[in-house]
């Protein structure tokens, strides 16, 4: 028995040794070594993909800005030309250099026209001097982008403004009816555009730089660098306040100076964004923030040096009317002094007493025209807000007191607009009570909409959902609260958060089809879509191309949305929302991770070459990002 076990062990042994070297061979197909090799190959084969998608991308963008310099609009040719630079910047530097530098031309050339003469496509001139005030010519924007890739660049650009500065600045000196002195608004462009790009410099919190090119502009009085130094006293007071220093002292002994230089500075100390003059007819000019702004706790020195410096160009003889060549005229000083004036009875009561003697005898003549005392202008950023409670308090009194139907509308509309900021439903009551049938409409769904944003802000999405579907609101701005709705509801409620993207599609087909919010909208929506059902999102992009196919006003640019403007007795009041999710280039940088190819397809597909260019740098940047 003995010796059979043993025989047993012996086979066991043998068996063990035989299957030892199989074992082996079948550990070594899966070695570290091999593992290794294979991952190797792998992430090989994926960098080369990589690679040959981001050069796919550089000839996307090539192949579009050559495209873009046989546009007929040359304005569209020279962005598409300045955004395809920028995008390219990081792949290729020195071809994305040569595009700014073309994009620059191509500006340049188009500005020089519109300055000289109406463009040919018609834009009066008057609408090409608002649109480089707001920032909004071609240069500036080539010089944004450029700025922000490669300073040196951006000073040479500058550089070639100077001479059209000269020209500008020779022309208005021999202009002896010019009246363009104090108010400044039109100042030369490359002092425009370098306080301009300051800002934006500012805002992406690149201070040093934004100081350095603002610099060469700081020594006039005017909308830009007024703006620029209130942007920057919020992150530099003391720099600040030394240059506004500056600008007391010049403006004081500049014999150019006049009311409208006196009402800029006033936006430094009190009004901070909100920049007003008045024109020789009693007409006003306005720039202001998006949101209030406080005044700056200024050091008492300061402020008390403004008032001294505007006393003592408030109270300049007024020449006689065939010799007024300043920006404000009689008519404008007048209104400059009224709206000042409760600010020196504040804080200069002896020099508002000489304020008083003279406004009186600016309007002993007759009648101020324009707007008179009635503008909100007069008092907007210098009066407190009313609050619910004062509204509330006073709105029986005002009533008793008013004589017009007009002045009652005026006293429902400033309570509705205080109670609207609360939440407060009586603001609804008070709307509609206004008489006017228009006014009583436009403060109506300024009210609503005000509650529509508090749900928001207050993550209320089913609240939101029941505002939208109430409220007096415009298709779009209904749009906008079931999406925003939407992305509340999407974690909790995912089904309920779907249907009502559908009521939002719904409500977005009942825009005009030749309104371009018919083309956002329905991108907004797509947009909410692509995070939870991407064969929806292409099917609501689909109806958004054919949308866009019908107009010619959507461009595909991203955009706030802008809904009313309303006058009270307070100020102007702007309902306005960022409209990030409405973008053509953010759903697109989405979608186009997942189907490269039905992107492009999508993009190509633009009838109108403005949004087909937004659509291909999109894919194009998605892809250089990776």
């Amino acid at each position: 028995m003995a010796n059979q076990c043993c025989q047993i062990l012996s086979l066991v042994l043998s068996l063990s040794v035989l299957v030892f070297p199989l074992s082996q061979t079948g550990s070594e197909k899966k070695s570290p070594a091999r593992i290794v090799e294979k991952e190797a190959t792998k992430a090989l084969e994926v960098d080369r993909d990589q690679e040959q998608r981001r050069a796919f991308a550089v000839s996307l963008i090539i192949s579009l800005a050559n495209e873009a310099r046989s546009y007929d609009d040359q304005n569209l040719s020279s962005k598409v030309i300045a955004r395809a630079a920028d995008t390219l910047w990081g792949a290729d530097t020195d071809a994305a250099r040569q595009l700014f530098r073309r994009a620059w031309e191509i500006a340049e050339k188009r500005d020089a026209d519109e300055a000289t003469s109406k463009s040919n496509d018609g834009v009066p001139s008057t609408i090409v001097a608002l649109r480089k005030l707001s920032g909004r010519d071609l240069r500036l924007e080539v010089l944004n982008l450029a700025a922000r890739r490669d300073r040196t660049l951006a000073e040479e650009f500058l550089e070639k403004l100077k001479e059209d500065s000269k020209r500008a600045a020779a022309n208005s000196e021999n202009d002896s009816s010019s009246r363009s002195g104090g108010d400044s608004w039109s100042i030369s462009d490359s002092l425009s555009k370098r306080l301009q790009l300051a800002r934006r410099l500012l805002d992406d919190g690149d201070i040093e730089r934004s100081m350095e090119f603002a610099a060469p502009a700081l020594h006039k009085v005017n909308v830009n660098s007024i703006l620029f130094l209130s942007m920057l006293r919020r992150k530099r007071a003391e720099a600040a306040d030394q240059k506004f220093a500056f600008l007391l002292d010049r403006a004081e002994f500049d014999s150019a100076s006049d009311a409208n230089t006196v009402s800029g500075l006033s936006s430094y100390v009190f009004t901070p964004g909100l920049y007003v003059t008045f024109s020789p007819e009693g007409l006003a000019r306005w720039s202001q923030p998006e949101e209030p702004t406080a005044p700056p706790n200024l050091p008492a020195a300061l402020r008390n040096r403004f008032f001294q410096a505007a006393a003592s160009i408030l109270l300049r003889p007024q020449p006689p009317a065939n010799q007024d060549f300043t920006s404000s005229g009689l008519v404008g000083t007048s209104m400059v002094i009224n709206r000042l004036l409760p600010l020196f009875d504040q804080y200069a009561p002896d020099t508002a007493v000489a304020l008083r003697s003279r406004l009186k005898a600016l309007t002993s003549d007759g009648p101020r025209r324009g707007l008179g005392n009635e503008t909100p202008l007069l008092t907007q950023g210098l009066q407190p807000e009313e609050t619910p409670i004062n509204a509330l308090e006073s709105v029986q009194y005002r009533l008793d007191h008013a004589n017009t139907s007009r002045e009652r509308d005026r006293i429902y509309t400033d309570a509705a607009v205080a109670l609207a900021s609360q939440g407060d439903a009586r603001a609804q009551t008070l709307a509609d009570k206004i008489d006017d049938s228009d006014r009583r409409g436009q403060v109506r769904q300024y009210v609503d909409f005000q509650f529509v944003q508090l749900a928001i802000k207050k993550k209320e999405g089913l609240l939101v959902v029941r505002l939208a579907l109430d409220g007096q609101l415009t298709h779009t701005q209904r749009v906008w609260a079931y999406t925003q709705a939407a992305r509340l509801l999407m974690t909790s409620e995912g089904q309920r958060a779907r249907e009502v993207l559908e009521e939002a599609t719904s409500e977005a087909r009942r825009i005009n089809q030749d309104d371009p919010d018919r083309v956002r909208s329905l991108i907004g929506i797509a947009t909410l879509f692509a995070s939870v059902d991407r064969v929806r999102a292409w099917e609501i992009l689909d109806e958004a191309v054919k949308a866009a196919n019908a107009t010619e006003k959507f461009t595909g640019e991203s955009m706030q949305l802008h809904f009313s403007m309303l006058m009270t007795t307070s100020g102007v009041k702007i309902s306005s929302v960022a409209a990030e999710d409405f973008s053509l280039a953010g759903v697109l940088r989405s979608l186009a991770k997942d189907d490269l190819y039905r992107s492009i397809s999508f993009a190509k597909s633009f009838k109108e070459d403005a949004p087909r260019a937004t659509a291909i740098l999109a894919i194009a940047k998605s892809i250089l990002e990776r």
